[in-house]
């Protein structure tokens, strides 16, 4: 048989509280019944009910101390409110103190049971649909990180030491690097991968609106609330662009999270890992970042260097999403000629990994040969400025400087490209373009078309 719903019944008059215990008790609830505030404190406390019904007056205060004294436990915890004393500011004062529903006794049975029964399927959904989150959350493995230059091998033997350790980890880099990825690591490989994984970016909201994400919109106290922080109790809470916190919200995230009750097995409350493409220690030292917040954060840091600074993996990465896009779309690209690898190479990718992934999935879509080219390059790659590679390219040649690779892309392709063509190629207007072609005194095919 499944468990009953159980319901705290607060109501000082014997008579009414006997009629509504016996109308429960028919309908299959497990019914408390208590004649006080002081009592019902006693109860909730002993354990929480899935519903509070309760008088408005009572001999030691009100219902509305009823709410607070039960929402410290439960801000989810469903309230009706009954009374004989009917007024717009009471109705007004029981909604604002968080009861879902407020009826004038004496009642229709069959109205206070409809409202019981819908705030209890409302709190089942908010239920189900926060474990439905915490399981999809879970169910997704994180991406994979390819690299075997020596800054990433570093990167990912730090994750995989400090993983386990559940300790809060500080993940800087620059924007596109994969810090997410490594975060979605730490998180799977760590005693916390199976609890809610919540995700807030300080970046994305006013300052108000980001305090209500983080803490809800009716907190109490620095560790009460509805937001994210109180939904990642006992996970993990990744915050994404943490420079971008406001200040007056750092010192009330770092109360938040000290405050929530700790693990039964003795590990805080929640698990922080902040993403930043800043360095914080300058904003601290300029006060503009609380350096109580930073050290807790920082008890392990993790710094992702840029893609230019790994040579040896862009190509092993643009293989990759190959063949990730080719099966998404449906291709089969077999590779890359000496040139598209060359001018990936020579390429310093100012938007990371996030750039590349997002330049071979362009590839991909627009490809029509078995392999990609240089010749691909003019319409996949149209306004990626040329700029000097660190890194040698196939074949032991040197890399180029910008003015050396624009004069071999021109005399390469002036014949067979169009000006709009190679302009867009070497990333720069037919004007410079021609500028160029007549300092070096290169000539064309007048036959190509302009």
């Amino acid at each position: 048989m499944p468990n009953r719903e159980s319901v705290l019944l607060v109501e000082d008059d014997p008579g009414m509280s006997e009629v509504v215990q016996i109308l429960l008790a028919r309908e299959n609830f497990r019914v408390e019944s208590a004649g006080s505030v002081a009592r019902a404190r006693e109860l909730a406390a002993a354990r929480l009910p899935d519903l509070v019904v309760t008088d408005l007056k009572l001999p030691d205060g009100t219902g509305l101390d009823v709410v607070r004294a039960i929402r410290e436990s439960d801000r989810e915890l469903p309230v009706i409110m009954i009374t004989s004393y009917s007024s717009m500011e009471s109705a007004i004062a029981a909604l604002r103190s968080g009861a879902v529903d407020y009826l004038v006794k004496p009642f229709d049975n069959e109205d206070f049971l409809h409202a019981i029964r819908r705030a209890l399927r409302e709190r089942r959904t908010r239920r189900e649909n926060a474990a439905l989150r915490r399981n999809l959350r879970s169910a997704y493995a994180p991406p994979r990180i390819v690299g075997e230059c020596a800054g990433m091998r570093r990167v990912l033997d730090l994750v995989r030491r400090v993983g386990s350790a559940d300790a809060n980890v500080l993940i800087t880099g620059e924007s596109g690097t994969g810090k997410e990825a490594i975060a979605l690591h730490l998180h799977h490989l760590g005693p916390r991968a199976g609890a809610p994984l919540v995700q807030v970016s300080c970046g994305a909201f006013t300052s108000a609106k980001l305090e209500t994400e983080l803490f809800g919109a009716a907190s109490r106290g620095p560790g009460s609330g509805d937001g994210l922080v109180r939904e990642a109790h006992g996970g993990t809470l990744l915050l994404d662009e943490v420079s971008e916190l406001p200040p007056a919200l750092q010192a009330r995230l770092l109360r938040a999270i000290q405050e929530l009750p700790p693990q039964p097995g003795g590990g805080s409350g929640v698990r922080v890992l902040a993403m930043s493409t800043r360095d914080l220690a300058d904003p601290v030292k300029q006060g503009q970042f609380r350096k109580d917040l930073y050290y807790n954060l920082n008890v392990i840091s993790v710094e992702i260097p840029p893609l230019r600074e790994r040579g040896e993996d862009i190509e092993l990465l643009a293989k990759y999403f190959l063949q990730v896009y080719n099966g998404r779309l449906g291709r089969r690209v077999a590779g890359f000629d000496a040139e598209f690898t060359g001018f990936m190479r020579s390429y310093q990718w100012p938007g990371n990994v996030r750039e590349l992934e997002n330049f071979i999935e362009r590839s991909v879509l627009l490809a029509g040969d078995a392999q990609l080219t240089g010749r691909d390059l003019a319409e996949v790659a149209p306004a990626l400025p040329m700029v000097r590679a660190s890194e040698p390219l196939p074949g032991g040649k040197r890399p180029l400087a910008i003015e050396e690779y624009v004069r071999e892309v021109i005399e390469r392709y002036q014949d067979t490209h169009t000006d709009s063509a190679l302009a867009r190629m070497l990333g720069i207007g037919r004007k410079a373009l021609w500028v160029r072609r007549r300092q070096w005194g290169l000539k064309r095919n007048p036959k190509t078309e302009r």
